[in-house]
């Protein structure tokens, strides 16, 4: 009489130990790597606010030896003047398309010269009088790390840069090797929007990954368990015949 499936009550439990094993170690491996995620996400929260605190920090001197382990995103009060020349460093952004960020010599009222980065112009102003002389300024020390494997060798000639290169661009201008991103420059240059250091641009995913890793292990119970059901059930048209 053939139905639906029915309960193989003579089924050896040696007939489930492999799917129970691949589906608890699977799960298992899972749920870790989304634990891992979570764990990574705290502490890249941790970092995230440890640097935004450090950002927003009231304004110190230039320090006299600044290095990248001790003064990444310190904040700075600088009086000086800003001198002719500048360095056009190609960006984009959203909504406003391609321009450039304005990277300029500066030259501290002690006599130290470093670069100054002003901000963003459109592309139709990268070639347009800007603005220089005595400027007092509200900036945050940078190294920015913007080459990668894809990235464009920079075209000194054309005065045209795809990164923010500390060492040719301080060759190329005269300066020490040392970058302030404008937070405030006063007087305002017109034109020159300050794009001010933050935490924006750095990727924080961890909880996209922790989801995923913890979905999946959802995924792979749910399958472990319809595998232990068809090894647990057979149809009538599997008997031997009598």
């Amino acid at each position: 009489m053939s139905g639906g499936p029915i309960a193989d009550p003579t089924c050896p439990v040696k007939r489930l130990a492999a799917p129970l094993l691949i589906g608890l170690v699977g799960a298992a491996i899972l749920v870790a790597l989304g634990t891992w995620q979570v764990q990574r996400l705290t502490w890249k929260q941790g970092i995230l606010h440890q640097i935004d605190s450090t950002i927003s920090a009231d304004p110190v001197p230039l320090p006299a030896s600044p290095t990248e382990a001790a003064h990444e995103y310190r904040p700075v009060a600088l009086s000086g003047s800003i001198g002719p020349g500048e360095l056009h460093v190609l960006v984009s952004r959203k909504r406003l398309g391609a321009g450039y960020r304005i990277v300029a010599p500066f030259t501290t009222e002690d006599g130290r010269r470093l670069l100054l980065d002003r901000g963003f112009v459109p592309n139709d102003a990268k070639d347009a009088p800007r603005r220089i002389g005595e400027t007092s300024v509200r900036a945050n020390l940078l190294w920015p790390d913007e080459r990668g494997g894809f990235t464009p060798e920079n075209d000194e000639g054309g005065n045209t840069w795809f990164s923010r290169d500390l060492g040719a661009m301080s060759e190329a201008l005269g300066t020490e090797p040392l970058l302030a991103v404008v937070r405030q420059e006063t007087p305002a240059a017109p034109g020159v929007e300050p794009l001010p250091v933050s935490t924006q641009g750095i990727p924080n995913n961890h909880l996209q990954y922790a989801i995923t890793w913890f979905a999946l292990a959802v995924v792979w119970i749910l399958m472990t368990l319809v595998w232990i059901r068809r090894r647990a059930w057979r149809m009538p048209s599997e008997d031997p015949a009598p």
